[in-house]
């Protein structure tokens, strides 16, 4: 058979040259150059990645060519007969070239004073489109039959069946049959009826001539006289033609600017072309599975929408800013790291800066947590006495700082407790200075914060820099018991085979004691029961975390978690513009937080904190920090690392005090 087909090449080209006399030479000279088909063995065609959510609904496509190949085996019947009696009705009875069909071609043409008919077989346009441009020429016009001929050497019908389903552009972005049919029908090609196939089998001819999208009436046209093909070769019934002839057409569905999730996206492509490289990303047909969940990023959209609606209605149109007011929102399982919902911005079609993990914005309060969890870990009880009275520091021995309350008032001795849930600065201050910057420092690092951190007194008041990303991340720590995982956004990437290229393996580690941990989750717990975060009672279950807001109100956030779902807002201006009068963590990013909140855990189990062993719980005075007697007005449940708890009791005179009113806070940054 291989020896026929040589032949029949040879003789074409003596049969040619002998018709043509002169002309045979530039045939010969047109064919000379060949490129040699068995290159098609390592022919890997452009196919389309994909991104994936948690539950393996896809978000997103990366393509140069929106293309996934697909097996001879899943394609139906109908398409490939549809196919062959409209393009090439001697497919499988001729060797690459249909002499027949060129000389009708021919003649028609002639007749007619113009091209009507091109005479190509199926392996024809194969040949065409793997390896000649589109020129119109009689050059290359021998090229295609020698390289027709050349292909069907090499490969049997099935196999160049195969590689014209998969290469074919079939319209509105579409190459190969799988992606076609996914396009024009949202569904897999295995699953078309006949008159589904009878429109695809039209198509290559003139995507855009007869595209259902731009022209309906064409591609009517188009599709009955692929039936009636189908009829006259005697693989359709003449009454199931008629009937998928009636049957609609497709329509274009409405495209959306941009698709779920569109800042994690954007995440993702980064990450993975700058690990594999744009080549591998836009042809390569990665499948990349991640750990974002739609539900939760959907409601996390939605809350960002509604706050800042919220924030600019309170502000009124004539305060309304030129540049638009931005939020971002960090969702993150703690015990896994995986991100479940980002949002980096109210619009990405505006603006691609991802303000969840590109922002570096001072974190005011939201910082405190930290040295007050060194603390703990140093041997501090939290019903230690901290002073908050005036205070002032000297800053470089030269510039003094005063530190000062968000109300400016004073409120003298008061326990640890208390100087977090009311955010009060100047004993945070103080803490800060008995344990050191440069332990702080440390401290935070070891719970991922990155960012520079400068070794000035101030940044006890949340000073320096840091990522929403980062501040999340780290506070997932005291919610997990201890333990660090970083933010982990791919779980694997496989390549179009299946093979896995990628798989996370985001190791935890152990960077404070569970008890450390504990301890200042009960200390943020009372933020919310009795301090500045106090709306977030709405939550009905337990949970911590800690307001943050900055000089001039420029920026808000707030971070709170339960025991599965740590989560973390930022609202601001990029250009660092006052939000507004009194816009604090509490008012403009904890009612973010408390929407996102309330969709996400919806009516799941209010699962409380675990306590660690060793930890022990003594009744309080809240006022003095002193064991509680009969004697003392009120009376409060607090828990101790063994050794921190007191031992004295409250006396008469706590019954007269009471503890400070809960305010909102802000630093005061010299």
């Amino acid at each position: 058979m291989q020896t026929r087909k040589s032949a029949l090449l040879y003789l074409f080209l003596i049969l040619t040259a002998v018709l043509t006399g002169g002309a045979a030479g530039f045939m010969i000279y047109s064919v000379w150059d060949l490129p040699e088909v068995k290159t098609l063995e390592e022919y890997k065609p452009s196919i389309t990645s994909r991104v994936y959510s948690d539950n393996n609904k896809l978000l997103a496509e990366f393509f140069i060519q929106n293309r996934t190949p697909v097996v001879l085996a899943d394609v139906p019947e109908d398409l490939i007969k549809a196919l062959i009696a409209t393009e090439d009705t001697r497919f499988y009875s001729h060797h690459g070239i249909d002499l027949r069909g060129i000389a009708r071609a021919f003649y028609r043409n002639i007749r007619a004073k113009r091209v009507l008919e091109g005479g190509s077989t199926l392996t024809q346009q194969l040949a065409k489109v793997l390896f000649l441009t589109p020129e119109r020429s009689y050059a290359r016009k021998f090229k295609e039959i020698a390289l027709a001929l050349k292909i069907e050497q090499h490969y049997t019908k099935p196999e160049i069946l195969a590689l014209y389903l998969n290469q074919m552009y079939f319209g509105s972005g579409a190459y190969g049959v799988e992606a076609a049919s996914q396009v024009y029908f949202g569904k897999k090609v295995k699953d078309l009826n006949v008159a589904e196939c009878a429109l695809l089998a039209g198509l290559p001819r003139s995507p855009k001539y007869y595209s259902p999208f731009k022209s309906p009436e064409n591609a009517r046209g188009r599709r009955a006289y692929v039936l009636n093909r189908m009829v006259a070769t005697g693989c359709l019934a003449p009454a199931q033609a008629e009937e998928a002839k009636k049957a609609p057409l497709p329509v274009q569905p409405v495209l959306k600017t941009e698709g779920p999730a569109p800042y994690f996206v954007e995440y993702v492509r980064q990450r993975v072309e700058e690990r594999f490289g744009s080549s591998i990303l836009y042809s390569g047909g990665l499948n990349i599975h991640t750990s974002i969940n739609e539900e939760l990023q959907n409601e996390a959209e939605q809350a960002v929408r509604s706050g800042l609606s919220k924030i600019e209605a309170r502000r009124g149109k004539k305060r309304a800013s030129a540049i638009p007011l931005q939020a971002a929102l960090l969702a993150i399982d703690p015990a896994s790291g995986y991100i479940r919902a980002m949002v980096g911005g109210r619009d990405f079609s505006q603006s691609q800066f991802n303000r969840a993990l590109q922002a570096e914005r001072q974190p005011g309060s939201a910082f405190k947590p930290f040295i007050y969890a060194a603390a703990l870990d140093r041997g501090f009880g939290a019903a230690d006495i901290l002073d908050d009275s005036p205070l002032t520091i000297k800053v470089d021995n030269k510039k003094t700082w005063s530190p000062e309350n968000f109300t400016r008032t004073y409120h003298g001795p008061v326990t640890m407790r208390t100087a977090l849930a009311l955010s009060l600065n100047v004993p945070t201050v103080r803490l800060f200075e008995k344990i050191g910057v440069d332990s702080v420092i440390a401290y935070a690092k070891k719970f991922g914060i990155k960012s520079p951190l400068s070794p000035y007194p101030s940044l006890a008041l949340g000073s320096s820099d840091v990522t929403l990303s980062e501040l999340t991340s780290a506070y997932a720590v005291f919610d997990n018991h201890g333990i660090r995982v970083g933010p982990v956004s791919i779980l694997t990437i496989n390549d179009s085979t299946g093979r896995v290229l990628y798989a996370n393996g985001a190791a935890p580690e152990q960077v404070i004691k569970p008890e450390t941990a504990y301890l200042t989750t009960n200390l943020l717990r009372g933020v919310i029961e009795k301090g500045t975060a106090w709306k977030a009672r709405e939550l009905r279950r337990p949970a911590a975390g800690k307001t943050g807001t900055t000089n001039d109100f420029r920026d808000a956030w707030f971070v709170g978690y339960t025991p599965s779902l740590v989560a973390g807002v930022w609202v601001g201006y990029d250009n660092h513009q006052s939000i507004g009068a009194k816009e604090t963590g509490a008012r403009a990013a904890l009612p973010i937080w408390l929407e996102f909140m309330k969709k996400a855990l919806g009516n799941s189990s209010q699962e409380d904190f675990t306590v660690p062993d060793g930890i022990i719980f003594k009744q309080i005075d809240p006022r003095t920090g002193l064991l509680s007697t009969a004697n003392c007005k009120q009376s409060f449940r607090e828990a101790f690392m063994p050794g921190t708890e007191p031992r004295r009791y409250c006396d008469e005179i706590a019954e007269t005090g009471e503890e400070p009113p809960i305010q909102d806070e802000a630093p005061q940054f010299p």
